[in-house]
């Protein structure tokens, strides 16, 4: 009778070269992790001292920075005195702390949070949270508070005096309006070649707020110089640079925003275009339309 092999019987010395490769395959794979697990601890193990050093740096930044969000907090102070630190911690830009130390580096003072807006060019949004903290000597506090009654007694539009007309002599009879003032404010008159809006006296350089205030109970203007309004979509660099509040490089870039972006929708978009004066935005709007 004949059987078939089966192809499961195996002599042993098969059998003993089958258990030697079973050996060798697991001492394989057995390598191969410690290899990779050694490479790992030696790449922790080799790190340099430098390295670990500023990581340490990093990891204890890190640490201060969650502390001093979850911590900070505001306490009064007079706006006058701000250092470097302190207008970082309260979220002001180095260009904005800049202007302020400019500004005191010329003996002036801030006397209220209009003031501090005018000469840091801070925004409205960290105006409003900031000034609520804003402690002032109590004599400005008692100056501001004469003042405001003082404009409890506002002239009617027809009682006060032209602005377009107004000599140097008048303007110097309003309180803080001295000869310098007065001069600043003809010359900057003339260079319009007439006011078109009462606004435009905050591009007169110095004039406090409180001051200017005093100026429009008693002035204002009447007989504002006759503006057309251009298209800023249609207008030419010649056209923009003739602006008072434009250069010629500054109106080129608006060309070329113009063109970039197929027409510009809104004024507050040309805050995107660099050196653009945005604070100034109001102003512009008296000589500029969008069509």
């Amino acid at each position: 009778m004949n059987y078939k092999k089966s192809h499961f019987v195996y002599n042993r010395s098969q059998r003993n070269g089958i258990f030697l490769l079973i050996i060798i395959i697991v001492a394989l794979l057995g390598g191969m992790f410690y290899v990779n697990n050694s490479s790992e601890n030696f790449t922790e193990i080799n790190k340099t001292e430098e390295e670990k050093f500023y990581q340490k740096y990093i990891d204890s930044l890190k640490k201060i920075k969650d502390k001093k969000s979850s911590t900070f907090k505001i306490y009064p102070f007079n706006p006058n005195f701000i250092t470097d630190y302190k207008g970082y911690t309260l979220g002001m830009t180095p260009e904005q702390i800049d202007r302020l130390h400019q500004f005191r580096s010329n003996e002036k003072w801030i006397n209220s949070k209009a003031d501090f807006q005018r000469v840091t060019k801070v925004s409205d949004s960290l105006l409003k949270e900031i000034s609520p903290y804003f402690k002032f000597p109590d004599w400005v506090v008692e100056q501001r508070k004469s003042k405001q009654k003082s404009l409890s007694t506002k002239l009617s539009f027809a009682q006060k005096k032209d602005l377009n007309v107004a000599t140097a002599k008048d303007l110097e009879a309003i309180n803080g309006i001295g000869e310098t003032f007065a001069l600043r404010i003809i010359r900057y008159r003339n260079k319009l070649g007439g006011f078109v809006d009462n606004i435009q006296l905050k591009d007169v350089y110095g004039i406090p707020f409180e001051t200017e205030e005093k100026l429009l109970n008693k002035f204002t203007v009447k007989t504002p110089k006759a503006i057309k309004r251009k298209n800023i979509n249609t207008a030419s660099i010649i056209d923009l640079s003739e602006i008072v509040y434009f250069n010629y490089e500054l109106a080129r870039e608006i060309i070329n925003y113009r063109l970039l972006n197929e027409g510009i929708d809104t004024f507050e978009e040309l805050a995107k275009i660099d050196d653009f004066p945005s604070h100034k935005i109001e102003r512009i709007k008296l000589y500029l339309r969008i069509d």
